[in-house]
């Protein structure tokens, strides 16, 4: 629950702890509100962009704050909105500090206050993020679960061509749409926390910059892509054959019964 902004001292890190290759990452939180033990743990774009610099605290996942803490100053990370009506990326951001104890983890005020953490043991960690910019086209989850639904033909005349993929999206190359498709986000999804490809950062700034599906139905398009992708999959129905008849015994004739011993 990404909320205050961070302290003077907090946000920057001397040069020898910046990242000189840049890795990326994807971030979420919640734009609309919701009251937990009494506090809105609501955190939008427009408080990300208002704030500039926020702790990224109330993680309390293991594998999302390991993440976390292999993150460098510099690092590229992408906001999404979660847990709302029209979830997906809505800005752009960057690692200001290293992963550090998340003290809101023994404030017992705090919504994910957890007694088994201390300032002597801690057992969450959090990083700052900075606001960079809004992405140009909010890209929906909608959309990028389309995209990974395309299917990507074996081989094809020209090698960026997706021939299934709606014009309007045409300008996404067979790169663009395999590194869609594996995606964490729309691979395992609830992870709070996740990697980002280099492939899959260049995708969701060309559909960021691009636009194209404001017309478009991404969530009806997804749901005829998958059934598309089903049918083709499917089986063809082998048609049932009669059971051969059992051949005649003839009259008289004695069976030998073998015992196995």
């Amino acid at each position: 629950m990404p909320k205050a902004k961070a302290t003077a001292g907090s946000t920057t890190q001397a040069s020898n702890d910046v990242s000189t290759s840049k890795t990326f990452y994807l971030l979420k939180a919640e734009p609309d509100s919701r009251i937990e033990k009494g506090k809105d743990v609501k955190f939008s774009v427009d408080d990300f962009e208002q704030v500039g610099t926020s702790p990224w605290e109330g993680v309390r996942n293991y594998e999302a704050r390991n993440i976390m803490k292999e993150m460098k100053v510099g690092d590229h990370a992408l906001f999404y909105h979660s847990n709302c009506k029209e979830p997906g990326i809505a800005a752009f951001a960057e690692v200001s500090k290293l992963a550090y104890p998340d003290y809101t983890a023994w404030d017992t005020t705090h919504p994910y206050y957890d007694p088994k953490s201390d300032s002597e043991n801690p057992k969450w960690y959090m990083v700052d993020l900075t606001f960079k910019s809004r992405a140009k086209h909010f890209v929906p989850l909608a959309l990028l679960r389309y995209i990974a639904s395309v299917s990507l033909p074996a081989s094809s005349e020209d090698k960026d061509e997706v021939p299934d993929l709606v014009e309007e999206l045409s300008y996404l190359s067979r790169k663009g749409v395999a590194a869609i498709k594996g995606m964490p986000l729309v691979t395992r999804g609830r992870l709070s926390v996740q990697r980002v490809s280099q492939a899959e950062w260049d995708a969701i700034n060309l559909l960021a910059e691009t636009g194209g599906w404001d017309d478009l139905d991404v969530k009806k398009l997804g749901t005829s892509s998958s059934k598309a992708a089903s049918a083709s999959k499917a089986k063809p129905a082998v048609p049932k054959r009669k059971p051969a008849a059992a051949p005649k015994r003839g009259k008289g004739k004695k069976r030998t019964v073998r015992w196995r011993c």
